[in-house]
């Protein structure tokens, strides 16, 4: 069946919650019109980002507080019938009203929930998936170009309920899948400690390119008014260069472990900011492809940035997330600040600096060394796995191996690793008796120091 393929699987994952979001978040965005006050419509879109922030961080605090998917799986499953039926009324009901408005709230609050299980299922498979910036990249394509043809050029809404209804099921079908993938540990081990500090890197370079990216769209709008155009769509016919791009910077994210994302990335930046620098008001349509392609990489790049570390942390389902969370959060700051209202001159310096800010904490993660190893990977040995080590020298099965992982990576007891792996409390003792047996050593303690003298 072609669902066993993990790439197959983890592409539609992603591809069916991205055409879910855009197609969600675009009609959200048109909630209150004939209702609210122009003023105050611009809200709308403020009130947009914080409920999905809130649906992000509830998924990551009820994972917090569960250790087992026993409780996570129905909660999601009933979060995805109320988030289809949400989109349901919001694809063939008037905007034009106060229902409207707090069905909005509510479905990207679900939204940001059903979100938050998605990227954790991303991230605790990124181990067990070669192809992990490919498949973002591929699902990530296929969600905007459907988004792209079915709302934002045709808008034929039977045809987009059709769409949007697949989308659901696949969704559900594949977030309730047992893939029997490798959880995070329970505690900060040495290993997701020592890439602390990369994240908080990470954090300030992400921040730093959204802000890039949110300003020099504001840039863009000041060069169309200075150059007398009358049409300004962020939707218009350069948004299909996203599709191409996240696709190229996907498979960036696989060639040596995404090495060379962060520089391609900030080099796509750097090129779009020196076109506005240099050329400025003549070239109103280049910086449409530019800001769309500059976009793109940022989205890829903080996708497969936290995605890859998000595992290695105490709270995975967290920084998991924390890409799509810290871009409302960017959105929030710029609504702000009011960008709209700032001089072109004021716009372009915020840019540098947001660039160069980004540059700096690239220089200081070393994800500019392009000779370092790879970014992320704890110790001088990047690539050093133990435990094939371990099961090929003591003749470890591939069952006994995941109880193994388990037991060394995690500090939780044995019913909640026997119902991670889905397997009988019995069945789990059994495979640890055995271990015991093979390894020569008696406790779990012992099983861990042996594992470590492996690295």
């Amino acid at each position: 069946m072609i669902l066993r393929n993990k790439s197959i699987r983890y592409t539609l994952l992603f591809a069916s919650f991205m055409f879910i979001q855009l197609v969600v978040l675009r009609l959200a965005n048109q909630s209150g019109r004939g209702y609210l006050p122009e003023a105050q419509q611009e809200r709308v879109y403020l009130f947009i980002q914080i409920a999905a922030i809130l649906g992000f961080l509830a998924h990551a605090m009820l994972r917090s507080f569960t250790g087992t998917q026993r409780l996570c799986k129905p909660m999601a499953a009933v979060m995805m019938a109320l988030l289809s039926t949400g989109a349901g009324i919001m694809l063939f009901c008037s905007p034009a009203s106060l229902f409207y408005l707090i069905v909005t709230g509510s479905v990207v609050l679900l939204l940001g929930f059903v979100g938050g299980a998605v990227y954790e299922r991303l991230a605790l498979s990124v181990n067990d998936q070669r192809y992990t910036g490919l498949c973002i990249g591929i699902g990530y394509a296929v969600a905007v170009a459907l988004q792209f043809f079915l709302q934002l050029q045709w808008m034929i809404v039977p045809i987009l309920a059709i769409f949007l209804l697949i989308s659901f099921v696949s969704l559900l079908i594949l977030l309730l899948r047992d893939d029997h993938i490798r959880t995070a540990g329970s505690s900060i081990s040495e290993k997701a400690a020592s890439a602390r500090s990369t994240l908080v890197f990470s954090v300030v370079i992400t921040c730093a390119l959204l802000i890039f990216t949110s300003y020099y769209n504001s840039y863009i709008h000041h060069l169309q008014i200075a150059s007398g155009y009358t049409d300004y769509n962020v939707y218009s016919l350069p948004r299909l260069l996203m599709i191409p791009t996240v696709i190229l910077f996907g498979f960036l994210g696989d060639v040596k472990g995404g090495k060379f994302l962060p520089v391609c990335t900030l080099c796509v930046a750097a090129i779009a900011l020196l076109n506005t620098a240099l050329l400025g008001q003549n070239t109103y349509l280049l910086n449409m492809c530019l800001y769309y392609i500059s976009l793109t990489a940022v989205i890829a790049y903080y996708h497969l940035t936290f995605l890859r570390f998000a595992e290695r942390t105490k709270h995975p389902a967290l920084w998991a997330c924390m890409g799509r969370v810290l871009d409302s959060v960017i959105v929030i700051l710029s609504f702000g600040l009011r960008i709209s209202t700032q001089s072109q001159v004021v716009v372009l310096i915020i840019n540098i600096a947001a660039l160069a800010a980004a540059i700096i904490a690239m220089a200081l993660s070393g994800v500019l060394d392009l000779s370092a190893p790879i970014s992320g990977k704890a110790g001088t040995e990047a690539d050093a796995d133990p435990f094939p080590a371990i099961q090929k020298s003591y003749g470890i099965t591939p069952s006994e191996l995941k109880v193994l992982r388990e037991l060394v990576q995690t500090d939780d007891k044995q019913e909640v690793i026997a119902s991670r792996l889905n397997i009988s409390v019995s069945t789990l003792r059994h495979h640890i008796t055995s271990l015991y047996k093979k390894t020569g050593v008696q406790t779990r303690l012992a099983l861990s120091n042996l594992v470590n003298a492996q690295k």
